[in-house]
């Protein structure tokens, strides 16, 4: 006959471990994250399951881009972070409550579908040159495209009024 009192223990072991286990889990799902870099490595972005924002950092081929075109690099790489994060959600869970239970349907059922575009190949718009005739343009489509020009630095102030008073004014002292 089966001891009542050995009965309680185990079933107060499997029960302490499994809490163990569900806080282990909660803990993994609290400090989820999914991090993804588009296909050319102009964005990188890290995000929680819940889609915040916790990183993001922009490669060399970022300088290339036209700002919409940047913001939407960023926006599908975000997205496929979150889907990476969300993904990991039923693997921390299966140990808790198996893989094919009614509990982890539960769960998938909870987790939301991230719809994730496609990360397609970024290339910055080509230059225009002008070309005069057929020589010229076979010439410019063997030449690299010329480096992009350098920031504008700020024009000083040089405490000078010369820039405050129009020369046609009476004010002027001319």
């Amino acid at each position: 006959m089966t001891d009542p009192h050995q009965l309680l223990d185990d079933y107060e072991q499997r029960t302490a471990a499994l809490l163990e286990r569900a806080e282990e889990a909660k803990a993994q799902i609290a400090s989820l994250t999914g991090t993804a870099t588009s296909s050319d490595g102009a964005v990188t972005v890290s995000v929680s399951a819940g889609g915040a924002l916790l990183s993001l950092s922009f490669g060399a081929k970022a300088d290339d881009l036209p700002k919409d075109r940047l913001a939407a690099v960023v926006m599908s790489t975000a997205k496929r972070a979150q889907a990476q994060a969300v993904g990991q959600i039923a693997t921390i869970m299966a140990p808790v409550i198996g893989d094919n239970s009614d509990a982890m349907r539960f769960v998938q059922e909870q987790i939301p579908t991230i719809d994730v575009p496609e990360d397609e190949a970024i290339e910055p718009a080509p230059q225009r040159q002008f070309v005069l005739n057929d020589e010229q343009q076979d010439a410019a489509a063997t030449q690299p495209a010329p480096p992009p020009r350098p920031a504008r630095r700020p024009v000083e102030d040089d405490d000078t009024d010369f820039d405050q008073r129009g020369i046609l004014k009476k004010d002027s002292g001319w």
